[in-house]
Parts: C-alpha cells; structure tokens; sequence
C-alpha cells in the first residue's frame, strides 16, 4: 500500500548558533549580583550545548560526520526518541505534539512548504 503524509502546519526555525532559536534564552540576569541587569551567557533552554568527550583532550577538534564542522559550533536537543546532535543550519521542528526534532535542510525543503 502507498500512504500520503496528512496536511498538518508545524512550527520551524533554522539553528545557526545557541541562543538563535525562539525558545533558547541566550542570556540569564544573576539573581543577587551587585550589580542591577547582571547577565551571564548560558546554553539554551531547548538546544544545548553539545559536549566533546573527554578522550579528545589535547587532540584535533572533532568532527560531525554529517558536516565535516567542528563539534564545538554544534547543538544537543532532546527528542521523544532521545538525544540529537543539531548541526549549524539545521531546521528545529515543532511536532504535532509540541515535540521537537532536528531536520536537515535539504530533507526539510523537500518534506515541507510554506502554509
């Protein structure tokens, strides 16, 4: 049997950097600090952050097998299936259910158009 995808809108940002997308705070106020409007960088509350791993001290950079850019310039987002790595350009798909998922752009273009 063949299956159409049902018509269904999502919501969609393209991910550059951390802080870029709508719902990453890229800048928190410190509570408490001396000085008023204090703010601090930190990771965002949707794309994380992505880790190097230990073992990779004092080595090469690592990187992505998807787009050859150091890990460093990469995010981590959690999905319903767990966690994904989200490379610079990827798209960050808000599911039906409110989940998010990261997608390539060619997939995305081909998958998807403007409602």
């Amino acid at each position: 049997m063949k299956y159409r995808k049902l018509p269904v809108v999502i919501e969609a940002t393209q991910w550059f950097k951390n802080g870029d997308h709508p719902l990453d705070e890229a800048f928190i106020t410190i509570p408490g600090s001396d000085s008023p409007g204090t703010t601090v960088k930190c990771e965002g509350a949707l794309v994380r952050y992505y880790r190097l791993p230990n073992h990779n001290k004092g080595r090469m950079p690592l990187r992505c097998q998807h787009c050859m850019q150091i890990m460093q310039n990469h995010g981590w987002i959690d999905t319903l299936e767990g966690g994904h790595i989200v490379c610079p350009g990827d798209v960050i798909i808000t599911g039906v259910k409110g989940e998010h998922y990261p997608c390539k752009p060619d997939i995305f273009s081909a998958t998807y158009e403007p409602a």
